[in-house]
């Protein structure tokens, strides 16, 4: 411990041992790929380590900086990838992402016909929801992971998991080797997240607006305007 300031990411050098460095493929554009590290590979490791397969029907819950990427890898991967969303707003984004099929959760009807047909669930949501209905969406054997955090405590009823043979599971980030793996994908795939660049003057106007969910997906600071 030297009790000296650090400046985290916003640094203009760091000396770092090589075995917590990842490399970003030179095909990436640097600041679409940046949020690679985070979004990236927050939806990256649960369809891996879940096993997401390419014949698998994929439901992305919430069409959100996580999200997006969600639907990117999913699709990347072969699965058939539904966005679930609450209204119609993010239809054509959906569809821009290359989501297959778009699921509005506020519809009864809808979401009683697609009932039993997921084989995964990709739950992106930090607000509190009912991921009881999520389960609904299962067919037998099928995995709902959750990556978004809701507030408040999630009550579920086991009926739900017992009947069908369900997984209710969490996923946090990843590691620097799966990280680094993701980022392989991302290369081969010619992948990045949907970013607007903001300069420094503009964080607390950008967090305002992420507040507000006024962002497409994820802002970038060109730390040149440091």
């Amino acid at each position: 411990m030297t009790n000296a300031v650090t400046y985290g990411g916003y640094s203009e050098s760091v000396v770092v041992h090589e075995g917590f460095v990842c490399t970003i493929p030179s095909n990436l554009d640097l600041a679409a790929a940046t949020p690679l590290l985070c979004a990236g590979v927050t939806t990256y490791s649960p369809l891996i380590h879940y096993g997401l397969r390419p014949h698998h029907k994929l439901a992305v819950v919430g069409l959100g900086g996580l999200g997006h990427m969600g639907v990117k890898f999913g699709v990347a991967m072969g699965a058939e990838v539904t966005v679930v969303s609450r209204g119609t707003g993010k239809m054509e984004d959906s569809k821009r992402l290359g989501a297959h099929h778009f699921l509005d959760s506020t519809d009864k009807e809808a979401m009683a016909v697609a009932a039993d047909t997921f084989d995964f669930v990709l739950d992106t949501v930090a607000a509190n929801h009912d991921v009881g209905a999520l389960l609904d969406l299962l067919t037998v054997d099928g995995k709902c992971v959750m990556v978004g955090i809701p507030p408040d405590a999630v009550p579920i009823s086991a009926f739900k998991l017992i009947m069908g043979r369900k997984i209710l599971a969490g996923s946090l980030i990843g590691g620097v080797r799966e990280t680094q793996e993701m980022l392989d994908f991302c290369g081969r795939h010619d992948i990045t997240c949907d970013i607007e660049t903001i300069r420094a003057d503009e964080v607390n106007e950008a967090w305002e607006r992420a507040i507000a969910s006024d962002v497409k997906y994820r802002f970038v600071i060109d730390t040149a305007t440091l």
